[in-house]
């Protein structure tokens, strides 16, 4: 019963949860893997910082070098997050033998690639559950529960910040202002809530679940990415009239070898099951040949939810070493990538329109879908008791993302058209 002993690169809140679990649930651990599971050295910024839960001074160390370096680690997590000093944290680690745990979606989106093409030459286990959905085993899913299907489509709730601010302008008529205040005050969003509210953190995410759903490698400058900052509570008022919810989804689909992947703002019909998941939480739908539709739901991040999916991971690294398998799992892509051209990619949009209250505004609108290839779904149109002009809401058929952007240039040079307010993905 040798204990395999544990290296922890940083003691922030999801360091602080692993502690707690690998210490508070040692005896279930052991049962599971054969052997007890140990930290034998962390790495921290500030040694002497108070904390939350008790550290035996000896196994603390400023120095992350120490804890990668010491022969005695078999595993190394890390949760101490950034990319560039981390980077070559991991891949030195991986040059000395040990095996990775991490919760760093930035750093497998950029250069998951190297650091898995590495392992494998090394022989070694590299897991990242905790990289994408917190709690959610959705990494997990997509690699062992859908080995024998081939995924069409991977959509998602995969930032809980955006979803908790969302949440508020549908449910209480919040302004986006008011309701990103009120996620500061929680802690749901940083001081600089940049990442979250412009789409890169659900951006990167994305990349990764392309990556192991297409097996090609989906770099974060192929993700197509919008942000919340634009959405308004009339843009919401007006999806909800229309029987739509607002999300911010993370959408990324193939047909045959070629595939997309976008994060934006989009309307959700309410009947379907990813336009009732509300607040922080977060939510995956996978769409396979096989299976069909499925979701994954649950607490995309906090302690003790990401805590659970890195010890979840470090417990498939201990009985891999039992096994003798490590370095076997990864997913290395294997496929080239083929992304779609804006002539493929289809989708239904949402359009609201300021225009002029007249007679033959509605012809010309509708003669500029027609002539670029558009079909329409519905076409509402009401005053707007703030200006003379007129509202036009529409819903277009599926049209490709060509064929729009010609709309919408268009409509820049017709005069009958004042403004166009918003222009939103539709599903369901």
């Amino acid at each position: 019963m040798k204990p395999v002993k544990v290296g922890l690169l940083g003691l922030g809140t999801v360091g602080t949860g692993v502690v707690r679990i690998l210490e508070g649930h040692q005896e279930d651990l052991s049962s599971q893997v054969g052997s007890p599971i140990i930290i034998e050295k962390i790495a921290v910024k500030h040694a002497d910082k108070q904390r939350s839960i008790e550290i035996d001074p000896a196994k603390l160390t400023e120095d992350p070098w120490e804890v990668i370096r010491d022969p005695e680690i078999d595993v190394i997590v890390e949760v101490m997050g950034g990319v560039n000093g981390t980077r070559e944290f991991m891949l030195e680690a991986l040059n000395c033998g040990k095996h990775i745990v991490t919760a760093n979606k930035d750093l497998m989106a950029l250069y998951g690639s190297e650091i898995l093409a590495k392992a494998t030459e090394k022989q070694c286990d590299v897991f990242y559950e905790a990289s994408v959905a917190g709690g959610i085993p959705i990494i997990r899913t997509l690699i062992e529960g859908f080995s024998s299907d081939r995924i069409i489509k991977i959509m998602g709730i995969v930032n809980g910040t955006t979803n908790y601010i969302l949440t508020k302008m549908s449910q209480e008529g919040t302004s986006y202002e008011d309701a990103l205040a009120e996620a500061k005050q929680l802690g749901y969003a940083e001081a600089d809530p940049t990442s979250d509210v412009e789409g890169l953190d659900a951006a990167r995410k994305m990349a990764i679940l392309g990556t192991l759903g297409f097996r090609a490698n989906v770099e974060l400058s192929d993700v197509q990415v919008r942000g919340i900052s634009s959405v308004s509570k009339e843009d919401i008022a007006y999806a909800k009239r229309l029987g739509y919810e607002m999300k911010l989804l993370g959408i990324a689909d193939r047909d045959e070898e070629e595939f997309s992947i976008s994060v934006q703002p989009t309307m959700v019909k309410k009947n379907h099951p990813i336009a009732a998941v509300n607040g922080v939480f977060n939510a995956v739908y996978v769409f396979g040949e096989a299976v069909g539709e499925t979701m994954f739901y649950g607490a995309g991040a906090g302690e003790m939810p990401t805590a659970t999916s890195v010890v979840a991971d470090i417990v498939a690294v201990v009985k891999n070493l039992k096994l003798g398998v490590n370095g076997l799992k990864s997913i290395v892509p294997y496929k080239p990538k083929k992304l779609k051209s804006d002539e493929q990619i289809c989708y239904k949009n949402f359009l609201l329109l300021q225009v002029a209250d007249k007679a033959g505004v509605l012809a010309q609108i509708t003669q500029a879908f027609a002539e670029y290839n558009v079909s329409l779904e519905s076409v509402v149109q009401s005053p707007n008791a703030d200006t003379p002009d007129a509202e036009i809401m529409i819903v277009t058929h599926r049209a490709s993302k060509a064929n729009m952007d010609q709309v919408l240039k268009y409509f820049e040079g017709l005069e009958v058209i004042r403004r166009v307010k918003s222009v939103y993905r539709v599903e369901g």
